[in-house]
């Protein structure tokens, strides 16, 4: 906010009286060897030169800022982030991707998921390569996942900040729900072509405490995601990339690229091959299921 003083409304705002004043004070405390008074006055005429200039240099790097980020009260940033996950995937869809692991070294390994999803909390994935991995599949249900493994009697549960294939990726990431379900907005920035969200965890469950979503304006599809503890911590970043059309009504980004400060030098990428809608009975999403998510490709 810029400082306006009342120029006239006083003798004491008056510039051309005060510098008189002070000025006749230099002469005299120089003639009279007052150097207290002398280099006193001095400093008052210095300040009273100097502060328009600061002032205004304020008041234009007030201007700037606020033209780089405005608070957005006009924008519902839950209607906001809701219209993100349904660009981002159908109700309920199957889909194909690469998940791939890469090292300081630059070795790779990568696993092939069968993919499918119903409603706002229902994922499982199965496993198609590598051949040790073959016939895996994992399941979540809101905030509980489970493991199945072929030749262990029944799945095993697991967490959402572990991760069942390794790297930067974890089984929040992999198996991830509607960002609405897990997440509330807190504030929306307006940038010059895109929006920053803010948004807190709904519950003490969820993997990461906040996020911040970048979204590009014309598409409302994400460009970058930074995840947070609860202390403002980065634990990673997702990178959204490639917008690619699937199935003729699908269009979102075909890569998400990760990296992170806690595993410095190492990345995983997912690649989804194919994605389109599809229908399930809530019966494929149960623990007695897993063994057979194979059957409905």
């Amino acid at each position: 906010m810029a400082l306006h003083f009342p120029m006239k409304q006083s003798w004491l705002f008056e510039p051309p009286r005060i510098m008189k004043i002070l000025f006749s004070k230099v002469l005299y405390s120089y003639f009279r060897n007052k150097k207290m008074v002398f280099w006193m006055s001095l400093a008052c005429m210095g300040v009273l030169l100097c502060l328009p200039n600061s002032v205004a240099a304020q008041e234009v790097d007030g201007n700037m800022l606020l033209q780089q980020t405005v608070v957005a009260q006009d924008i519902d940033g839950n209607k906001l982030l809701e219209q993100v996950d349904k660009n981002l995937s159908p109700q309920s869809y199957e889909s194909y991707k690469k998940l791939i692991n890469i090292e300081p070294d630059g070795k790779k390994k990568e696993f092939i998921l069968f993919t499918i999803k119903k409603g706002k909390d229902k994922v499982a994935a199965l496993f198609l390569s590598p051949a040790s991995e073959e016939g895996r599949s994992t399941l979540r249900l809101g905030d509980n996942m489970w493991l199945y493994i072929p030749n262990v009697r029944k799945p095993i549960r697991i967490t959402s900040l572990q991760s069942v294939v390794g790297g930067v990726f974890n089984n929040s990431d992999i198996l991830r729900l509607d960002y609405a379900t897990e997440y509330k907005a807190m504030q929306v920035e307006k940038r010059d072509n895109e929006y920053l969200l803010h948004l807190k965890a709904k519950t003490k469950g969820v993997a990461y405490d906040t996020l911040k979503m970048w979204i590009n304006k014309d598409t409302i599809l994400p460009t970058k995601v930074e995840c947070l503890t609860e202390s403002g911590m980065l634990i990673k970043t997702l990178y959204f990339k490639n917008i690619k059309d699937f199935d003729g009504d699908i269009t979102r980004p075909s890569v998400i690229e990760t990296d992170s400060p806690l595993y410095k030098g190492h990345k995983s990428v997912i690649i989804f091959a194919k994605m389109k809608k599809r229908k399930f009975n809530d019966e494929v999403f149960t623990q007695t299921f897993m063994p057979n998510l194979g059957s409905l490709r």
